[in-house]
């Protein structure tokens, strides 16, 4: 698993190679500040190829923060993963391993009959509780969540992985109440504890889409406050000195940047925006859709790019996200060794200060 040391062993190795704020605090140690997501592509062999290359280019290239989940791809981003943590050259002990359940997974393609295929392999062998299926394709059941932690270390082939998500729970909340999903969130936890005490995951967290970046009245909105009471319960419940939902996710780039201007975090002194309730919390933060899914590489709106440094627009985009205050790591899909030399090299300029972020929205 990471360690400080060999995190902070691995942000020494690059010297002054980096920007002062390129590697940032991540739990137990550092990571850098741009990740590599494996999201996107097909199912297939050539596309692993892709992501193998790319992985282990940016692995080699100061990238030490890897986002997966059990669902990319069928399974395939991260097997594709593991294989690359056995053949590098860089300690395990280096590197962040991210990945999240939620999603039911196929298994290395799509099958014909996708419904069919779920209540043989997960509904009929009691994986999943079928009262708990959003959608036929997501559930937060313990024992579901339990066989995908699983499943994600035996893809990985690693004892431990870093940082464990439940992926998109605002998902439940198209078909549930949200106290009821609040409830799904508080026994997933004392899962996610036991796994933790276990030493099968590091910390935990929320990979999420809606949840964190929409006003209260949205139907997917999910209380920041309230997930963290919910954790804090569920570590109590299982003896745990401190609950470890130590991370969120959620998208954030110049188009899309609810989470720092959408005020909907209740505290004592009024509503705050995600982004500050997260950092005076003391959680990381870690962004999607950094680049737009490759949208934000072409064009940005051209008062915001003339602010940001960099020596392409993709570069500029990433270091738009990673100047929002608080965000522990951007991430962007990589599948071309040519764009992880262009998306790493974003972080050797420095991202803006907060007062010159601040402009950007005036």
């Amino acid at each position: 698993m990471a360690t400080a040391d060999g995190t902070w062993g691995y942000r020494d190795r690059f010297g002054d190679s980096f920007g002062r704020t390129f590697f940032r605090r991540f739990p137990p140690g550092v990571c850098s500040s741009v990740g590599i997501g494996t999201y996107l592509g097909e199912p297939t062999d050539t596309v692993d190829d892709q992501y193998r290359a790319a992985i282990e280019t940016a692995l080699e290239n100061g990238i030490n923060h890897i986002d997966t989940a059990v669902n990319y791809r069928c399974q395939r981003s991260e097997r594709v993963v593991g294989e690359v943590l056995e053949s590098t050259d860089i300690d395990r002990d280096a590197i962040v391993v991210a990945t999240k359940g939620g999603f039911l997974p196929f298994d290395g393609e799509r099958p014909s009959d996708p419904g069919q295929y779920i209540r043989e392999q997960f509904v009929e062998p009691g994986i999943v509780d079928s009262d708990t299926l959003v959608r036929g394709s997501h559930s937060l059941d313990p024992n579901f969540i339990d066989a995908m932690v699983d499943q994600s270390l035996s893809n990985l082939g690693v004892e431990t992985i870093d940082c464990y998500y439940l992926h998109n729970p605002e998902t439940q909340l198209l078909d549930v109440d949200p106290e009821t999903v609040y409830d799904q969130l508080d026994e997933a936890f004392e899962l996610l504890e036991r796994r933790r005490a276990a030493g099968d995951i590091g910390v935990y967290g929320l990979a999420t889409w809606q949840a964190f970046r929409v006003p209260q009245s949205h139907q997917q909105y999910l209380s920041l406050p309230e997930v963290l009471d919910r954790a804090a319960a569920a570590a109590d419940r299982v003896g745990a000195a401190e609950h470890g939902l130590q991370a969120i996710q959620l998208p954030f780039n110049v188009d899309m940047a609810d989470a720092f201007t959408v005020d909907a975090q209740p505290t004592d002194e009024g509503l705050v925006s995600t982004l500050e309730y997260a950092h005076d919390a003391g959680l990381s933060v870690v962004t999607s859709a950094s680049i737009g899914q490759g949208d934000l590489s072409v064009a940005l709106p051209p008062a915001v790019e003339a602010e940001l440094s960099g020596d392409t627009v993709a570069q500029r985009a990433i270091n738009f996200a990673r100047s929002a205050p608080g965000v522990t790591t951007s991430l962007v899909g990589m599948r071309s060794v040519d764009h992880v030399a262009e998306n790493v090299a974003a972080g050797t300029f420095d991202p803006l200060g907060a007062a010159a972020f601040d402009a950007v929205f005036e």
